[in-house]
């Protein structure tokens, strides 16, 4: 075997036993929402929305969330999540370049990288927003 593949080989392993340990912390969690909400009926939305508030919610005052959607060549930071029906959520955040962007988006298409990172001393972290939808008038 080759110097360069073996390097390879040993980074891969390491890297894949941090990734794992990771996932695997937080799946009992997980798996756990998306059976309640199989079993509720809940939304397949309502579950995102839920696991994004619960990373939100255990957050020090030191970190931040950060929630990325990518659409091709457009990566958007959420800042704010809304659910105008079942299926559909919309995100709204900046892009690259600052400018604000609104995704609508069908919710079984959506996916988003979610990762917990530092402020910078004397920063306030960023929070993301929850907006619930408007109860229909009756």
């Amino acid at each position: 075997m080759a110097l360069g593949a073996f390097t390879k080989q040993l980074a891969q392993q390491a890297i894949g036993e941090q990734v794992k340990e990771l996932l695997d912390s937080g799946k009992p969690a997980e798996a756990a929402a998306v059976a309640e909400a199989a079993r509720t009926g809940e939304s397949l939305g309502a579950v995102i929305l839920a696991q994004v508030q619960a990373m939100q919610k255990a957050l020090k005052d030191t970190d931040e969330l950060v929630v990325l959607f990518n659409a091709g060549t457009e990566t958007v930071r959420v800042q704010e999540f809304y659910a105008p029906a079942r299926n559909i959520v919309v995100l709204t955040g900046v892009d690259a370049q600052k400018n604000i962007t609104r995704v609508i988006s069908p919710v079984e298409s959506l996916q988003l990288v979610c990762k917990v990172m530092k402020v910078q001393p004397g920063a306030k972290p960023v929070r993301i927003n929850f907006i619930a939808p408007r109860s229909k008038p009756e």
